[in-house]
């Protein structure tokens, strides 16, 4: 099987995070590790609208290729990759209802076994900063501490892969507990699993599906 040049891979997961409605319009943003800096999606620019050739190569200095503006959000792509040596990809939305919970600049707590999909035992809310600031990159290199996710205070959801398709399954699995979550608080307060619970979950975890590799 052939695999997808890093710009064709990066298309076909913007393409995604928009037919899946985890985006919609030109929010949200992705990039995927190169030997040499990182490519990550354009600024300001439609699903929809984008081709391979839209996708912008940085160098880890900031430095953009010429006559390409790349995502606003750079700044924590390119922080998060070099913090993070075993993620080769980077996902960030404004889905629905991870963003609802952002607003509520509240972490999702352990309420369900699929909380390990993110590598611990809850999905932590980084406090608000400015978008497109380095505030806001320390903020989520902080959050997403040994974690696969992180919710982004008033803004939206970041998921982190080996690789781009397992960073589009996390954000998938992120918003899906984002939702459960808030239907749980229309009741009150949800009962959590145990430390000891999500321990044996996480070995559990070890061997399961494509999580782990």
């Amino acid at each position: 099987m052939t695999i997808p040049a890093p710009p064709e891979q990066l298309l076909q997961v913007a393409r995604q995070l928009s037919s899946l409605g985890l985006n919609k319009g030109a929010s949200g943003n992705a990039s995927i590790r190169l030997e040499d800096g990182f490519l990550v999606t354009p600024s300001g620019v439609p699903a929809e609208q984008l081709s391979a050739s839209s996708m912008v190569y940085m160098q880890w200095e900031g430095i953009a290729e010429p006559g390409k503006k790349p995502s606003s959000e750079w700044r924590f792509h390119r922080d998060i990759l070099q913090a993070r040596p075993e993620i080769h990809a980077v996902v960030h939305c404004h889905s629905m209802f991870a963003t609802t919970i952002a607003c509520m600049a509240r972490d999702v707590p352990p309420f369900h076994y699929m909380m390990a999909v993110v590598g611990g035992d809850n999905i932590r809310c980084a406090p608000y900063a400015l978008f497109g600031t380095q505030a806001l990159s320390d903020a989520a290199v902080a959050a997403l501490q040994d974690r696969k996710a992180c919710l982004l205070a008033h803004h939206g959801m970041i998921a982190l892969g080996q690789d781009l398709p397992q960073a589009l399954a996390i954000a998938v699995e992120v918003e899906n507990l984002c939702e459960q979550y808030w239907r749980l608080l229309q009741l009150g307060e949800p009962a959590l699993l145990s430390s000891e619970q999500m321990q044996a979950v996480h070995a559990q975890f070890a061997g399961y599906g494509q999580w782990r590799k």
